[in-house]
């Protein structure tokens, strides 16, 4: 198990899990993986939305559809950016925020590969609040994938803070100033999780304070040469998931 604290511990007892989906593939091709995201009672708090690396060059019937179910469903629907580690350009990052709102009307959005470093904060805060005031209301997902510089925590309403495999995750550390912040400000997305591992997963979330999750059993096979994106389908165990969520897992 990982190295915990109990005032993390102590914050998470209780804890409310809601799920952060960080996109699946096309509608078109994977329209089962869509459909069970508005299932009556599933957790699902946000979805990514991403056409094709960012909003596409033309509006798709196809994602606008889909969008419309999540959002009738009460599922915020998220614009995917990819700010390249913060090597994107403010304005091409401007300019793909308002062709989500334009073409798919979207919640909010989750800036992909988002700096981590104390040097970037400033246009990360910039272009947090352009978003703000393009879209009133808009829900901002920071995707630094580890812990950032604190100061981030303070204008997003969210921050990933661990999107990786699941043999570093239940060894994972998380960072003692998190504590200073309410467990839904926090996300975390492992792929790998076996299902037999499944709970064990779901109590590391919960002692270290993320409130937000989106485990599967899906592996990234690009680093070996492969095919295939660990978050384009369904997690194997989806009925499961859904019923630890709703009903908790006991510390």
């Amino acid at each position: 198990m990982p190295h915990l604290t109990s005032a993390q511990g102590a914050a998470a007892t209780g804890l409310r899990t809601g799920l952060g989906v960080p996109g699946f593939a096309h509608p078109l091709v994977a329209p089962a993986e869509w459909a069970e995201l508005t299932r009556p009672g599933a957790p699902v708090d946000w979805v990514v939305l991403n056409v094709a690396d960012g909003p596409g060059a033309r509006p798709d019937t196809h994602c606008l559809e889909a969008a419309g179910r999540l959002r009738n469903a009460g599922v915020r629907v998220l614009g995917h950016l990819d700010t390249l580690h913060g090597a994107r350009a403010f304005g091409d990052l401007v300019s793909d925020a308002q062709r989500y709102l334009d073409w798919y009307r979207v919640d909010g959005f989750l800036l992909d590969r988002c700096p981590a470093e104390r040097s970037a904060l400033p246009e990360i805060r910039r272009t947090v609040t352009t978003l703000r005031a393009m879209r009133d209301g808009a829900h901002v997902v920071l995707g630094h994938g580890t812990h950032p510089y604190p100061g981030y925590a303070e204008n997003a309403d969210q921050l990933v803070t661990f999107d990786g495999p699941w043999s570093d995750y239940r060894w994972s550390q998380v960072a003692e100033w998190t504590a200073d912040y309410p467990p839904d400000r926090f996300c975390h997305f492992v792929h790998g999780v076996p299902g037999p591992h499944l709970d064990e997963a779901l109590r590391i979330a919960r002692w270290q304070g993320a409130a937000t999750i989106w485990f599967t059993d899906r592996t990234d096979r690009t680093d070996r040469g492969g095919l295939g994106d660990p978050w384009e389908t369904m997690p194997g165990y989806w009925d499961t998931l859904v019923s630890r969520i709703g009903t908790g897992v006991s510390e």
